[in-house]
């Protein structure tokens, strides 16, 4: 989504490649759901309107790319990754939302991709995907209330060509990773991840936090921030040629809904997006419980409703306050209403007296912000459960991903 909304402007205004780009682009329905739709913005008070986007990211194996990144082949698709990239209606401010794949929550009915009717069901909300884009957006808009104005989905093969478009992405882990599921290895300190490294980093679900998939948001979320450091000092982004290679890939690897399906409305939305401040980008995740019927899934913990909330009435999360145990915003409370991590620039504006929490699991320094390895026994090499930074040790014959 990062690169899509930074490279398109440029390549927007050569006549050639504009068509050519728009050829490249998919689109398919924002909504899928049987009843009701997507909501609808509230104008402020001068008729100017927020932007909701939904970023997906798709497991799919149904292509031979993705296929043979994703590591076996069949049918059927969920969704590695649900974001709502919320824009202001005075474009000062913007949040990233992120919906933890295992939440478990009531799903509205969807149409087939090939005819009939999915019925309304509980189930994990990245199960939706399977229905196309559109029954996700009716989902998360059904969980959360927030108006849905669009999506941007990327597979496998899309997350590859972006990483190796923009020429890396820098990363950085405090200690020894390897996690056997996705092959994410690295050694502790700076990486810069390019094509299937950047794929493992953003699919490990046991390498980073407490090796769930809250820990794995977490690290979705200091690769987003790094990206978008990595565009704004890129010399392709004031070269022609390198802006045209970039924008080729970025619309090569996404399906976006039809009021994204040109390269005219892809650039209005990078207007959007560069008129928030860098420092007024925050990043914070869906507060979750684990699910009182199945320990490997979320539901909604207290909180939830009130970022959702906050968000649909186009309030950022992180000037509402602390949350009280019934959800509410108060003062003086302990929780926060919902972890917001810095934007881009690791600089935060925050309110006098209200608190911002640093993200669980990361330290913030000179450079980068290093995402911190699960310190329990949460992968198994031959049969043995270990850290990931002794499974590193335990495989000296497996590569590292990146240098």
């Amino acid at each position: 989504m990062g690169l899509s909304v930074a490279v398109l402007l440029t390549a927007a205004g050569v006549a050639f490649e504009y068509f050519r780009l728009n050829g490249n682009l998919r689109d398919m329905p924002l909504f899928g759901g049987i009843v009701g739709d997507a909501g609808h913005e509230r104008p402020d008070a001068f008729g100017r309107t927020p932007v909701n986007v939904l970023v997906i990211g798709s497991d799919t194996r149904a292509g031979s790319a993705d296929c043979r990144l994703g590591g076996d082949c069949g049918p059927g698709q969920n969704a590695d990754v649900d974001m709502v990239l919320h824009l202001s209606a005075d474009r000062s401010h913007a949040t990233v939302l992120s919906i933890p794949r295992d939440t478990v929550t009531d799903l509205p009915a969807c149409r087939r991709p090939k005819g009939g009717v999915a019925p309304a069901h509980r189930g994990p909300v990245n199960s939706t995907l399977q229905f196309g884009p559109g029954c996700t957006v009716a989902a998360v808009h059904t969980l959360t209330g927030i108006p849905i104005d669009h999506f941007v989905l990327a597979d496998f093969a899309g997350v590859v060509r972006l990483s190796d478009a923009v020429g890396g992405v820098p990363v950085c882990v405090d200690r020894n990773v390897y996690d056997p599921y996705s092959h994410l290895k690295l050694a502790r300190g700076d990486h810069s991840l390019k094509g299937e490294a950047a794929l493992e980093f953003l699919r490990s679900r046991h390498s980073f936090g407490d090796g769930s998939d809250l820990g794995r948001t977490d690290a979705q979320h200091l690769f987003l921030a790094s990206l978008a450091r990595r565009l704004r000092g890129s010399g392709s982004l004031t070269d022609p040629s390198g802006m045209l290679d970039l924008a080729d890939a970025a619309t090569k690897a996404l399906t976006v809904d039809p009021g994204l399906a040109s390269v005219n409305r892809l650039a209005g939305l990078a207007q959007d997006v560069r008129k928030v401040p860098s420092a007024r980008f925050g990043f914070t995740t869906m507060p979750s419980i684990p699910d009182p019927g199945d320990h490997n899934r979320l539901v909604p913990g207290p909180g939830a409703d009130h970022v959702f909330s906050m968000l649909a009435a186009d309030v950022p999360p992180h000037t509402a306050g602390p949350a009280r145990a019934d959800g509410k915003a108060g003062q003086g409370s302990a929780r926060p209403s919902a972890t917001v991590r810095p934007g881009p620039d690791e600089a935060f504006e925050a309110p006098a007296g209200i608190a911002t929490p640093s993200a669980p699991g990361v330290r913030t320094a000179a450079g980068m912000a290093c995402a911190k390895v699960a310190t329990g026994r949460v992968v198994t090499v031959r049969g043995v459960a270990m850290t990931p930074s002794a499974a590193f040790a335990a495989t000296p014959k497996i590569p590292v991903s990146a240098p």
